[in-house]
């Protein structure tokens, strides 16, 4: 399975795919890897590829964080 895991490293936040048979062999993969990152979260990876919020997606007319979703 894999899963995605953000950590933060240097004062930049980022997140790495991990082949792995669970969310905590994924997290200690990562953190052997490098070990001065904090990890912050650890999830299954989706079929998009953890592309949670494409940009090109976005409606330019709509403010950020608005509550109203686009028709």
């Amino acid at each position: 399975m894999r899963f995605t895991v953000g950590l933060k490293l240097k004062g930049k936040a980022e997140h790495t795919a991990v082949e792995a048979e669970d969310a905590l062999i994924a997290a200690l993969k990562v953190k052997a890897k490098h070990p001065d990152a904090r990890i912050m979260y650890v999830r299954p990876q989706n079929r998009r590829g953890d592309a949670r919020h494409p940009v090109h997606g976005l409606n330019e007319d709509r403010a950020p964080g608005s509550a109203s979703e686009p028709v």
